[in-house]
């Protein structure tokens, strides 16, 4: 059955990030599994040679870096390599082919790449964007709907959605500009870029990700579209009963047990009502997997929850 398209998907680009750890990667595949059952064609995109999103999908990829690989209906991923996109993107500008080819054999783009700050950046952004264009750097691959980049986290995440901005300012002219200036306004442009942070409901992350929802506001004109409190615990337990607990015929390890997930709900509720007070943008959450590895089944009821959620919002 065709799932509700969401108003987070009616964009080209959604940028994931947040603190390490907190689910980034899990969400990110949750909204593409959504996003394809609405029948929207989407690649889910990560980056530094990771290459988890097919396995939670449950088709374990054969594909390299840079390959665009179909896992479900509507459903493709890939992992982003820098020096493959500048290939790809050089392969237009250069002729003869044979120079283009010798520069390859020579090493000239890991060079540029390297010796560039940001260039890596710069490159893994630019070749998100590009995913969804129709007229792509090969002219024989079709752009795709939506592109859900699995950004680096927290500060390497910012930081490369800063390089284009860095990049068109000191490269004013020609090729390099040009892309750079496009990628700017791809970002900068809320309608067809969407931000999503992904935090746990600890005092770190949330300090990351109040911290990042501000710097974006900051560095691109614009916050963060929606806030996913991910992992949240559910404990209704009240003072009286955990009085009770001790006094019953309990398991003292299973009291002890049931303390401590008590004291963690807890903790929990004050960092969402700091998330909540920060938050500029859309909050959601999401509740704890109880299994202890997520697969394809527990993606399926994460992205089920998520769907519930986001209509809550429509």
């Amino acid at each position: 059955m065709k799932k509700r398209q969401h108003d987070i998907f009616n964009c080209e680009l959604i940028v994931i990030s947040g603190k390490g750890g907190v689910g980034k990667t899990t969400i990110a595949a949750a909204l593409g599994l959504l996003a394809s059952a609405a029948a929207k064609q989407t690649i889910v995109c990560e980056v530094a040679g990771q290459s988890r999103v097919p396995t939670l999908i449950g088709h374990p990829t054969a594909g390299g870096p840079g390959t665009e690989e179909c896992v479900a209906p509507d459903l493709w991923t890939t992992t982003i390599d820098p020096e493959l996109a500048l290939v790809e993107w050089a392969s237009k500008l250069i002729r003869p082919r044979a120079l283009l080819d010798l520069a390859v054999r020579s090493n000239s783009f890991s060079g540029f790449i390297n010796a560039a700050p940001g260039g890596r950046e710069l490159l893994t952004i630019t070749k998100a964007a590009e995913l969804s264009r129709d007229q792509r750097w090969n002219g024989d691959a079709d752009g795709y709907e939506l592109v859900i980049l699995d950004a680096p986290a927290s500060g390497h995440g910012l930081a490369m959605l800063k390089t284009p901005t860095t990049f068109s300012q000191i490269a004013r002219v020609g090729p390099i500009a040009n892309q750079a200036r496009e990628v700017e306004s791809l970002l900068a442009d809320s309608q067809r870029c969407r931000i999503v942070l992904v935090s746990t409901l600890e005092e770190t992350p949330v300090n990351e990700t109040l911290e990042l929802d501000a710097a974006l506001a900051k560095q691109l004109g614009r916050g963060a579209d929606l806030i996913i409190a991910n992992g949240l615990i559910t404990d209704n337990l009240s003072e009286q009963e955990l009085a009770e607990l001790a006094g019953a015929a309990i398991d003292a390890v299973a009291v002890a047990a049931i303390k401590l997930r008590h004291g963690r709900a807890t903790i929990q509720q004050q960092q969402l009502e700091r998330l909540r007070a920060g938050a500029q943008c859309p909050l959601i959450t999401l509740p704890a997997i109880t299994s202890h590895a997520v697969g394809p089944d527990e993606l399926e009821q994460l992205a089920a929850l998520l769907d519930a959620e986001l209509t809550l919002l429509a």
